[in-house]
């Protein structure tokens, strides 16, 4: 199966949201959906952190035993929130036999709930400057002491202690919370993380320290079992802005040297929106990839400013445009969801537009979101408005254009604020050719592209179904597509009988209300010849309802533009 995905493009799924459900089943979903999901052209699933977490309901990252994936009986529960150990060997089976690869989500960062309390010398310091004691070294008493004892040892006998740790954030005796620096002989805070708060090296719980030697060897044997016990293909990093980077360094330089596994990937979360900052650290820690946090940021800018956005600028300051190599570019994950602490979400009449962007543009590793193809859950049961629902079939047909159509050599049409466009020419296995056009205005949008000659006289549709009517390229290579008002196309060579539904939703009164506005206008200028008709097109505009309506458009620029360059 592998080989069959050998000349596709790669493309990262992200398995799951903040709300997924403690049923223990999703490693069941994961197994069941391997199939769909390779089917449109998926080639990387990230699943939640996989060990055992502080309570039954953990998502993952209040992690407390890295070797527990649910197979003991710690912390209340013997499945994670996700389900047992061999559940989830089943379902990386069942990917890698659809030819898709696996990623652990690896919380190194810190360890919570520990089993028993030790007392030692730490001293608090400042919340906003980590580098500042604010008073004087004392005792205090902390769950520091992992023994695990519903493990029993098995897989490892390491037992953690406060010498593992630079930090933690209760003093169970004074029941007093605060950030303690661990005192001793060689302990202190890494100096190679972010520098926001002075030191940014602690974030929460126990925060582990990766200058003890025990902790490096217990945690290179902890990552050379994830790949003899489940297969797996990489690591995503979180909180990487906390863990040192040379230990990062070190860890991934141990896994594909000593390992000897020259291609286990790694993408780290290092939320930081300056790209000067991004820039440092991938100096810092090489061969790994980071997520691009700041096109998040240009995409949420994109979808709260609507009209007054200038769409050429969509990738200014972006890891993606100044680090291609090294870019894993997403709309939305499991932090920036709304109600969890990084919320930024991006609003929902934008993400068709940013799927475009990061799905069918040559540079950057896309990854998708469980809670935005699948849905998001609710809060509670009692807060059903909190949910959120799922686009399957809008993000079903642009992982389809990725996976058939999306390759070859990229001409860019950067060249109005509210319509941008750009072509895929296709290469020696994908010869199809793809033209994608975006309006973030209140008026559709329409561009003249150049296709080229040899493609004369070939019908192209738009694979998003949004417009019905075909276009023709001429015989000089070029044609004119369009896109509606806060929406995007997907203009691909006509196949007959071919609807890219993979899976089916209705459309919404609005959608329906849009076409059947592009039908009329259709029938009425259907013997106009292109003069004529790109004098009145501009009678037709389908407004988009979601789309801000801004008071700072860009629209004064359409007034003195000619005809055939309107919304260009």
């Amino acid at each position: 199966m592998a080989n069959d995905k050998q000349h596709e493009n790669i493309t990262m799924f992200q398995f799951f949201e903040w709300y997924t459900p403690t049923d223990h089943m999703h490693w069941i979903r994961l197994k069941e959906q391997a199939s769909l999901l390779s089917s449109l052209g998926l080639s990387a699933i990230w699943v939640p952190p996989p060990t055992k977490g502080s309570s039954p309901n953990d998502v993952g990252y209040g992690v407390y035993d890295l070797w527990d994936m649910g197979e003991f009986d710690q912390k209340g529960t013997v499945p994670t929130k996700y389900g047992t150990k061999d559940q989830l060997k089943e379902a990386i089976d069942e990917c890698h036999k659809h030819g898709i690869k696996v990623y652990f989500d690896a919380v190194l960062n810190h360890k919570a709930a520990g089993d028993e309390t030790e007392v030692f010398k730490a001293v608090a310091v400042a919340e906003d400057d980590r580098t500042q004691e604010i008073e004087d070294p004392h005792k205090i008493t902390a769950y520091t002491k992992f023994n695990f004892p519903g493990r029993k040892g098995k897989y490892s006998d390491f037992q953690w202690s406060h010498h593992h740790f630079s930090g933690t954030d209760w003093d169970a005796k004074e029941q007093r919370s605060a950030v303690f620096k661990i005192k001793g002989a060689n302990k202190g805070f890494a100096q190679d993380v972010d520098d926001e708060h002075g030191n940014f090296d602690y974030l929460m719980c126990n925060n582990i320290d990766y200058d003890h030697p025990d902790v490096v060897a217990e945690t290179e044997r902890w990552a050379q079992w994830c790949i003899d016990e489940f297969k797996i293909d990489g690591f995503r990093i979180d909180a990487m802005k906390h863990i040192s980077a040379g230990f990062i360094a070190h860890l991934l330089s141990y896994i594909r040297g000593q390992l000897n596994r020259p291609k286990f990937f790694c993408v780290g979360e290092y939320w930081k929106q300056d790209l000067n900052d991004v820039d440092i650290h991938l100096e810092n820690n090489g061969h790994i990839h980071l997520f691009d946090v700041p096109l998040h940021f240009n995409f949420k800018r994109a979808g709260e400013d609507g009209p007054s956005f200038d769409m050429r600028t969509i990738f200014d300051g972006t890891l993606v445009q100044s680090s291609p190599e090294a870019a894993v570019t997403f709309i939305d994950n499991h932090d920036t969801q709304p109600y969890q602490a990084l919320e930024s979400f991006v609003p929902a009449w934008f993400k068709p537009l940013a799927a475009a962007l990061i799905c069918l543009r040559f540079d950057g590793y896309p990854c998708l979101f469980y809670g935005d193809f699948y849905g998001i859950e609710p809060k509670s049961p009692s807060e059903p408005e909190t949910g959120f629902p799922g686009r399957k079939e809008m993000f079903s047909r642009m992982l389809l254009a990725r996976k058939l159509f999306a390759y070859g050599a990229q001409d860019d049409y950067f060249d109005h604020p509210n319509c941008i466009a750009w072509i895929r020419h296709g290469d020696e296995y994908h010869p199809g050719g793809l033209a994608v056009i975006m309006s973030n205005s209140n008026a559709k949008g329409h561009k003249r592209l150049n296709i080229g000659k040899h493609r004369a006289g070939e019908v192209w549709v738009d694979m998003m179904g949004y417009w019905k009517d075909p276009v023709v390229i001429k015989e000089d290579g070029s044609v004119k597509v369009y896109c509606h008002s806060g929406s995007v196309s997907l203009w691909v060579p006509k196949e007959e009988g071919k609807s890219w539904i993979i899976c089916e939703e209705s459309s919404s009164p609005e959608e329906a209300e849009r076409h059947g506005s592009e039908e009329q206008y259709v029938r009425d200028h259907a013997d106009d010849d292109d003069s004529e008709e790109e004098k009145k097109e501009e009678e037709f505009e389908a407004k988009h309802p979601d789309l801000p309506k801004s008071l700072d458009t860009w629209d004064h620029l359409l007034e003195d533009d000619d005809d055939d360059q309107a919304l260009r």
